[in-house]
């Protein structure tokens, strides 16, 4: 078996000696308490993979303290170990979950067994994990929706930087997906049977970043009343994603990029050295050019994350996917809430589309959820959205008039205004043509198919 971390907790010297010494020389590293309060504490701020736990301990006894496991640490490993023996002991700690109980005097032979057994255990735990984790990045990278090329190409990038231990700045407007992206990345990477240890940077207050990140010492600072490790350790061998990285101070990304250049740090208030092997992945949606000329983000820091930059194009950019992602969301919100899915007329799908969604994807799907709520059951027409997705036409303005098939504001891009356009004009000349597709394809010079391949194209319903 591969090396592991065991904790003995056991108020006899002797007996924690023995079995370190067993331990180690099976090439395994061991800690040592000598209370279950000890062992409580020091489980804090370190990480086991399987603990030897005395029945008969001062204070707290040995099954009191695998209970507290067991709600603190489900997936910790215990082994009971005891002088004074008995079947109903042993039947009460397996009930509680002990992996395993053995009685002293200690035998090599079967202490030995019982670890290796424990920790294939651990491994096949970890192995179904991984597995069941590789399922839900694999989900999470389909949540990167849309076939139009921008969404496409994105995809590709991912495809191909994922794989590595390469470093990833995501750049890109609120609501665009950039932790989808990153989780994305880390799913798809040699590190994704560890979590991806996510840190907002900007909802953290300023005086507790450099604990949150790196972690502190007790006493480190008021409050500080035992050890606690930061997110850089816990993602030791596995993805940190820094989000909103433009909201750290100049002090705390001094220190981020000392992490990032020495792979070393100290927690706060101490002067361990810990060593942390971390993939880094960074987003902002901020400018850190202009903040770099600003003198309020620092240029190595800018250089050292930016070796494979990522950008999220806004969802006026993908005209194509508006329609795809609504009936996306309509899917999923259904479920969720339990409702019949929101019906949009063609001329609401086609304001849709000439709407610039200023708040991206997140912004599309609140939009879906609150006409869910709102018009479930009801076919839901232009009059009927919110007044910034859908200006009305004025009285003079007739519906079929320039004003109308190009509303404004005007769509980002030439490609957005054409779909915005083809949808309007045919839900219009459809509405004329009193939905009859066959006089639609003769009036504006369509071949049939063709024109029912466009009408389902935009969504637009015909009877």
């Amino acid at each position: 078996m591969p090396p592991a971390r065991l904790l003995i907790v056991d108020d006899e010297e002797g007996i924690r000696c023995s079995l370190r010494g067993i331990m180690e020389d099976e090439g395994h590293t061991v800690l040592e308490a000598d209370s279950a309060e000890a062992a409580l504490s020091l489980l804090e701020s370190e990480e086991v993979d399987l603990a030897f736990l005395d029945i008969w301990l001062p204070g707290m006894d040995g099954l009191a303290l695998l209970d507290e496991l067991r709600r603190r640490r489900p997936s910790l490993l215990a082994v009971m170990i005891s002088g004074h023996g008995s079947i109903e002991t042993a039947v009460a700690a397996i009930k509680k979950g002990a992996h395993d109980f053995i009685e002293k005097p200690l035998s090599l032979e079967k202490v030995i067994l019982v670890v290796d057994r424990a920790l294939e255990l651990q491994t096949l735990k970890r192995e179904n994990t991984d597995l069941r984790e590789l399922l839900e990045s694999r989900t999470r990278r389909s949540g990167l929706r849309g076939e139009s090329p921008a969404m496409r190409a994105l995809r590709e990038q991912i495809d191909r930087v994922a794989p590595l231990d390469t470093w990833v700045l995501i750049t890109g407007e609120n609501g665009t997906g950039k932790e989808l992206a990153a989780r994305a990345l880390h799913g798809a990477s040699k590190r994704a049977h560890r979590p991806l240890i996510a840190v907002n940077c900007a909802a953290i207050p300023e005086n507790l970043i450099e604990s949150e990140l790196f972690g502190h010492e007790r006493g480190a600072f008021t409050g500080a009343e035992s050890p606690r490790a930061g997110r850089f350790e816990m993602a030791h061998q596995s993805t940190i994603f820094l989000d909103e990285i433009a909201d750290m101070s100049l002090k705390t990304q001094a220190r981020i990029l000392r992490i990032l250049q020495e792979k070393n740090f100290e927690r706060v208030g101490g002067n361990r050295t810990i060593h942390a092997d971390v993939r880094v992945i960074a987003a902002t949606n901020k400018n850190l050019e202009t903040a770099i000329a600003a003198g309020k983000f620092r240029e190595d820091l800018y250089y050292r994350l930016r070796v494979f930059p990522l950008h999220m194009p806004p969802l006026r950019d993908r005209g194509e996917d508006i329609l795809l992602l609504t009936e996306h969301f309509n899917a999923v919100l259904a479920r969720e809430l339990g409702l019949p899915p929101a019906v949009f007329s063609p001329e609401a799908r086609a304001a849709l589309l000439a709407y610039s969604w200023p708040g991206n994807v997140r912004e599309l799907r609140n939009f879906v959820e609150r006409m869910m709520i709102l018009h479930s059951g009801f076919l839901i027409g232009p009059d009927m959205l919110p007044p910034e997705i859908h200006a009305a036409p004025s009285a003079g303005e007739q519906r079929d008039s320039p004003g109308f098939l190009f509303p404004h504001p005007l769509p980002a891009d030439f490609k957005t205004a054409r779909n915005a356009f083809e949808a309007r004009f045919l839900a219009i000349k459809l509405r004329e043509c009193d939905g009859s597709v066959a006089r639609l394809a003769e009036s504006i010079g369509l071949e049939r198919s063709y024109l029912y391949r466009k009408l389902k194209a935009y969504h637009i319903q015909v009877e």
